[in-house]
């Protein structure tokens, strides 16, 4: 069967539907995600070992004979063994492969196969232990003796079958369109794409990597580099109508919040309504650690604009946190401003004459398009396209992706006055600034820094192994006090993707084992949005001592009484993660504290950690972070905010960003519209299209 970009993966061979299903809890429902689905590590069987030579706990390929093959059953544990005797000229070594029957119908005595796998010792001897196999007739292998690549899969999935299905569509990367301009491959030396593309899957040697791997970062931070300064022009050449500060009725609002601004929220507040005030379009960032009063401040400025008689829309990246905005808003404005919820399971309208009810969409869009909603929040059903706001001033933008072009135009449209509204972004990233001017030139800074006042420093401690039962008992007795806690688990097991068995074995442990007088929430990223939105509002209403979360689930819900925040396996997140996590608690005027558990001894594993434990400043933090893990992360891992549409580059790849925003820079320059560039116009099109928020 002939194979395009588009085949369907049910359509490939030796994929039925219950495998396709598999391949699309993973994102992959065409030939195309495939190609895109890239590995995250490789495990080196590229040194072929003669047996005699190979030594205990190493990974090691061999090419051998199998001299003798016998399957049974273990006594005890009914366990399927499959054993083999195999050689080469230097000598034997016996191989063990457990629960795996198809072995003895597959290979057979005589057979010449490559055999990678750990070397294992026991009381017998050395062996091999569940070796991959491969045929040394095969021309080109793909599971031994070269880099094997490793992908993210789910436990019903395979390394294997993954890799066989990338090689039997890797034909398809030769058909690739180089969207690329030739000038920076010729500067830069790149591979061209389909090289790259067939290298990160199965590369000849390292340097063959790494070369692949540096072809495809580029491309990712090339094309946001493209639209940062897309968007900058954009924002430039546009003009609106200016938002007047409306002083008396914004002294009102903020003297009747009940606690005072700080000295950082008035000055941002500030900087903000006097960029509304010029008569062209705001593209702000608002950065500030979590717990520094952001909300206020866009709320106040959100205010501020509904007075000159426009509509504010507050967009979340998931409806858990549009929800919370909505009832932390109702709270501050009480009945100053009709507030709406939109999202794709919720819908909620509220007034001073109906206060806080449930609508149905229709209503609510109804609302909402004769202009009868001030705020409207919600996630990405906002820029559907059944949703009309008439007089859009402003559009806040909580950890998201970025906002691009194409999003921007689809507001613009919706509104009736054809003027792109204020644009203010928030997030709780700590990135160094160096690397945000960089990265998002098209964005003016404003930063909170201070804390409120009622604010306690979170004390920090790392936590070894035999330190375990004193923090657990810390623990229990802040509970017992009234407290709550969040416990996070790392993504241990490449084949875990979801975090879901060494969170759901976390919370066993806990709930059996250490804590079994209390009760205790569990979420991970299988579980059904409604399901999570019950867990945590039990966790928010107090009827949950402890909530035990993957790293992947945003837990977004503000609970002023969590105080404790126990981090297992702390070693395994990078410093700005740590303290995006620590930030959930240290929301009220009780004590909170932050523990690092971590069994790792490494002095530098123990220096990054105590960064943690000597600072509470997320920009020190930040930079520290950079500092460990510097430019040459390998790989980026999943992230969140702005950051999220990188897939393989990550913010630490500095001299990758420099390069990818001269050549930005250098083609925008020359050819503003792209107009010469036909192929990287297009490919921009289409990722800007694809983005989501949710």
């Amino acid at each position: 069967m002939a194979v395009d970009f588009n085949t369907s993966v049910e359509k490939l061979t030796s994929v039925g539907q219950v495998t396709a299903r598999r391949l699309k809890h993973l994102g992959i429902s065409t030939a195309e995600d495939l190609l895109y689905y890239f590995p995250f590590r490789y495990d080196d069987y590229s040194k072929v070992f003669l047996v005699k030579n190979l030594t205990p706990g190493e990974q090691a390929t061999v090419k051998i004979k199998i001299e003798l093959l016998d399957s049974r059953r273990s006594f005890r544990k009914k366990t399927f063994i499959t054993e083999s005797l195999v050689s080469d000229e230097s000598g034997s070594i016996k191989v063990i492969w457990f629960n795996q029957k198809y072995i003895s119908k597959v290979l057979h005595i005589g057979d010449e196969v490559y055999l990678s796998g750990k070397v294992a010792l026991d009381k017998a001897g050395v062996y091999l232990a569940n070796p991959t196999y491969e045929n040394v007739k095969k021309e080109i292998t793909t599971h031994t003796a070269r880099l094997v690549p490793i992908y993210p899969v789910t436990s019903n999935l395979t390394q294997k079958q993954i890799r066989f299905l990338v090689s039997y569509v890797l034909p398809l990367a030769e058909k690739v369109d180089e969207w690329l301009p030739p000038a920076i491959i010729s500067d830069q030396k790149f591979m061209r794409l389909d090289e790259a593309i067939a290298a990160i899957h199965f590369p000849k040697n390292l340097t063959d990597q790494k070369q692949a791997l540096k072809r495809l970062k580029f491309n990712e931070l090339f094309l946001l580099q493209l639209q940062v300064l897309q968007t900058k022009n954009q924002m430039q050449a546009a003009s609106r109508t200016p938002i007047e500060f409306k002083e008396n009725r914004i002294k009102e609002f903020v003297g009747s919040l009940p606690f005072d601004l700080t000295d950082d929220q008035r000055k941002v507040s500030w900087q903000i309504i006097q960029d509304m005030s010029l008569p062209k379009p705001m593209n702000r960032l608002l950065q500030g650690d979590v717990g520094a009063g952001k909300t206020v401040v866009a709320a106040m400025v959100a205010f501020n604009c509904v007075l000159n008689g426009y509509q504010v829309v507050l967009m979340a990246p998931t409806e858990v946190l549009a929800k919370q905005h909505f009832l932390t808003l109702q709270k501050i404005f009480g009945t100053k401003l009709r507030i709406g919820l939109l999202s794709r399971s919720q819908k909620a309208y509220a007034s001073e004459i109906t206060g806080a009810i449930q609508v149905t969409k229709a209503k609510l869009l109804s609302l909402i398009k004769k202009g009868e909603v001030d705020l409207v929040i919600g996630t990405h059903a906002l820029i559907q396209d059944d949703v009309f706001l008439p007089k859009i001033g402003l559009v806040v933008i909580d950890e998201q992706h970025r906002f691009g072009v194409a999003q921007r135009k689809i507001l613009k449209e919706k509104s009736q006055d054809n003027e792109l509204p204020h644009f203010l972004s928030m997030t709780a990233t700590p990135i160094p600034r160096s690397l945000y001017l960089t990265l998002y030139g098209d964005l003016d800074i404003s930063v909170i820094k201070q804390m409120p006042k009622d604010r306690k420093p979170i004390v920090t401690k790392l936590v070894t192994e035999e330190n375990r039962g004193k923090a657990y008992e810390f623990i229990l007795k802040n509970i017992k006090a009234g407290r709550q806690a969040f416990v996070i688990c790392p993504l241990i097991d490449p084949s875990d993707k979801l975090g879901v068995k060494a969170v759901t074995e976390e919370y066993e442990k806990l709930n059996q084992e250490v804590f079994p007088t209390l009760k205790i929430g569990l979420l991970h990223g299988k579980l059904p949005a409604k399901e999570k939105d019950k867990v945590m509002q039990e966790f928010s209403d107090g009827k949950l001592a402890i909530i035990v979360s993957t790293s992947v689930v945003e837990v977004g819900v503000d609970v002023p009484n969590a105080t404790v925040m126990m981090i297992e396996g702390a070693e395994r997140f990078g410093l700005a993660q740590l303290h995006q996590f620590r930030g959930r608690v240290g929301r009220s005027h009780h004590q909170s504290f932050c523990f690092l558990f971590t069994d790792q001894k490494s002095p530098k594993v123990i220096e990054r950690l105590k960064v943690m434990t000597n600072s509470n400043d997320g920009f020190v933090i930040a930079e520290k972070d950079l500092e460990f893990r510097g430019a040459g992360q390998v790989y980026g891992i999943r992230q969140s905010g702005y950051f999220e549409q990188l897939n393989l580059a990550s913010f630490y790849d500095v001299e990758l960003i420099e390069l990818a925003k001269k050549h930005a820079d250098r083609v925008l320059s020359n050819d503003p519209n792209l107009k010469n560039h036909s192929k990287l116009a297009q490919k921009l099109q289409s990722l800007t299209s694809a983005i989501h928020f949710e």
